[in-house]
């Protein structure tokens, strides 16, 4: 038995070509942000500003700076905790605003955000 298709689906070659362009566009696009989004820094604090932390977009820790009223020798947890969670907000915002700016870009054409794609 023959199936037969209808000639004008569509999904012919100039379709295709123009997805593939789009594709490649996208590509590039999210290339350019990704290399504007690890050029960025960004200044995180904790502990209402006792603690503060510099991040680049690559997730490398600049510096981090302690206010002199944290530094207690007898209370050395309650420092480490403070830096951790200063190291671990800062990791979530640069991961929060790579995801939000890249899904502007593979949103713009029309892709949904498929997981651990990008």
């Amino acid at each position: 038995m023959k199936v037969r298709l209808p000639q004008n689906m569509g999904g012919g070659p100039s379709n295709m070509q123009a997805v593939l362009k789009q594709a490649q566009k996208m590509q590039e696009d999210m290339a350019a942000k990704q290399a504007e989004l690890e050029a960025r820094e960004y200044d995180i604090s904790a502990g209402g500003g006792v603690v503060s932390v510099k991040i680049n977009g690559k997730k490398e820790i600049l510096s981090v700076k302690l206010s002199p009223e944290i530094v207690d020798p007898d209370d050395i947890e309650t420092l480490e905790d403070l830096v951790v969670a200063a190291i671990n907000e800062a990791i979530k915002k640069v991961d929060g605003i790579a995801a939000d700016e890249m899904q502007q870009i593979t949103g713009s054409v029309g892709l949904p955000g498929i997981p651990g794609l990008f």
